[in-house]
């Protein structure tokens, strides 16, 4: 992805570019700019937030509440009062990417890809057909909502696939303009953490096992770390199998974008920025090398090579990273974006979301999954 959009490609609002020949605050000319000062806000933030929850299990003998939900709503507050400085830019950055990635590719060790399998190919063949309709469908909405056509695309892949990734992915390979780019991933970024906060309430009042809870949070949810903040307060089993349709759901960025590169030329000129147009991306822009990560370490396990005593520690080790991602994640989000974006806009990706809720259930309940 473009350097620029880096930070907002993990579901937060804020670039994290500074000019190239301009030293940030506290830095010399040509220096790198400090991680410290932004990942001691995270950190802080997730020692108050495990603080936190270990009050509410001593209290209540269950933590209602998790950490990664306490951290994303404490960042969130924090960001509404303060905006971090160019000095904690590049350690909140840091966090929200490198240190999510990190967790991400972590809890491959507590899963076996047997799980894929036992799955069955009807489930694999339901989560690439949900992607193909939830695109066509949120595509149509914008459409019929005024949007123009490489807008309407950008929300459908974000939808459909991993939000602002796929959003970051599909834009420079049909020449979207960036404020469009822009207004899809802002609004998108803050959908994306309200869907992590409101899943989980949505468990009892759909009926759904912790199995089926876990294929749905996969299917709806954007970024595979927001699937872990949304299915971890549920269950492992959750969490593991949330984690696996979110993957093979990640999967589809490719061909979905190789897709869009083929009909990019036919696209109508509004909305172009008739000055890169669209262009190819490399096989790791595609597919993200923590994805890769997640899949060798899930494929040593499920060979037995990783010893029984490393896997809860490990687990552990990538829960608690996951908090500290969910902490930047919350100071990237502007909630004020939501009066910035347009009705629009707005409209469209909230009834997308909802069509690819839609489907997804009537998916669920097709396969009789238990």
């Amino acid at each position: 992805m473009e350097s620029v959009l880096l930070f907002l490609r993990k579901d937060a609002i804020m670039s994290v570019k500074a000019p190239a020949k301009e030293a940030l605050p506290g830095t010399a000319a040509g220096e790198a700019p400090s991680l410290l000062p932004g990942l001691l806000v995270c950190l802080a933030i997730t020692a108050g937030a495990v603080a936190l929850q270990s009050v509410e299990e001593h209290l209540t003998g269950h933590p209602y509440v998790e950490a990664l939900v306490i951290a994303i709503l404490a960042g969130i507050a924090i960001r509404t009062v303060w905006v971090p400085g160019e000095r904690y830019r590049a350690g909140i950055a840091f966090s929200a990417k490198q240190v999510l990635e990190v967790a991400v590719t972590l809890l491959g060790t507590s899963i076996s890809l047997g799980a894929i399998v036992a799955s069955g190919p009807a489930l694999l063949t339901g989560i690439v057909g949900t992607v193909i309709l939830a695109i066509t469908a949120s595509y149509a909405i914008c459409r019929a909502l005024g949007l123009p056509a490489r807008m309407a695309i950008l929300v459908a892949a974000g939808n459909a696939i991993c939000g602002n990734s796929a959003i970051a992915a599909v834009a420079p390979v049909i020449g979207a303009d960036s404020k469009d780019v822009a207004a899809s991933i802002a609004f998108t970024a803050v959908l994306g953490v309200l869907m992590v906060l409101g899943l989980p309430l949505f468990l009892p009042l759909a009926g759904l096992s912790e199995h089926q809870y876990g294929v749905l949070a996969g299917l709806t949810v954007y970024a595979v770390p927001q699937v872990l903040a949304a299915t971890v307060p549920i269950s492992l089993l959750a969490t593991q199998v949330g984690t696996l349709v979110k993957l093979v759901r990640v999967l589809m960025l490719g061909p979905v974008v190789v897709a869009f590169a083929l009909i990019a030329p036919h696209l109508p000129a509004e909305g172009a920025t008739g000055k890169a147009g669209p262009r190819r991306l490399g096989f790791f822009k595609l597919v993200p090398w923590f994805i890769l990560g997640f899949l060798a370490l899930a494929t040593l396990r499920s060979l037995g090579l990783v010893p029984e005593t490393v896997v809860q520690p490990v687990t552990r080790l990538a829960g608690l990273l996951t908090v500290v991602s969910m902490a930047a994640l919350g100071l990237g989000v502007d909630v004020r974006v939501l009066a910035r974006v347009g009705a629009r806009v707005t409209l469209a990706v909230t009834g997308s979301l909802l069509v690819l809720l839609a489907i997804s259930l009537l998916l669920i309940r097709a396969l009789n999954l238990g």
